[in-house]
């Protein structure tokens, strides 16, 4: 998968902002569960003016214990694809839903490094889950090159634009235009 930053023409602030504009625009909420992001996607967020208003909030299940306590996840799940699968990122995604009154949820689970902790998984390697309300639940694997910190980074950033994607799409599936870009930055 490619992974580099999408472009948001008239939007300084990239995803994040963009994010917190559509979302707010049409009063929605989101959610995120993280794991090696542990928060980055939720500070993003945060970091806009006016995020209150369409960030739910988000849950960091760094361990498999939090995955389930918090989201959910089924022991079975965990066991059978591991922390770092499509089975966990969707898991994770259903389960902030479950868990939350947001309208749309973000998940991000994977191998930051430097080590592998004895996991067959490759470092670099993401999945990220999203999920809407009355919608279906995804999962895309992606992998980014770099240290520790850029891998998370990276992760955080290709989370956001992930779930507007996912949101776009389903409103333009509904037949209902949008115009993301054409006011002036959020905040």
């Amino acid at each position: 998968m490619d992974n580099s930053a999408g472009q948001y023409p008239s939007v300084s602030g990239g995803p994040a902002e963009a994010l917190v504009r559509f979302l707010t625009e049409r009063s929605l909420f989101l959610a995120a569960a993280e794991s090696c992001t542990s928060g980055l996607v939720a500070d993003l967020v945060g970091s806009v003016a006016g995020a209150s208003r369409c960030f739910w909030g988000s849950f960091v299940s760094y361990s498999l214990q939090a995955k389930t306590a918090m989201l959910g996840v089924r022991g079975e799940i965990l066991a059978e694809y591991g922390p770092v699968s499509a089975e966990t990122a969707r898991a994770m995604a259903a389960g902030t839903l479950e868990k939350s009154t947001a309208d749309a949820a973000v998940s991000v689970t994977g191998l930051a490094g430097p080590g592998s902790g004895g996991s067959d998984v490759l470092l670099g390697t993401v999945w990220i889950g999203t999920a809407l309300r009355g919608g279906k639940v995804r999962a895309e694997r992606f992998h980014f090159n770099g240290g520790r910190n850029e891998v998370r980074q990276q992760a955080a950033l290709k989370a956001l634009e992930q779930i507007l994607e996912e949101l776009m799409d389903k409103e333009t599936r509904r037949g209902v235009g949008y115009a993301l870009c054409e006011k002036a930055p959020c905040g």
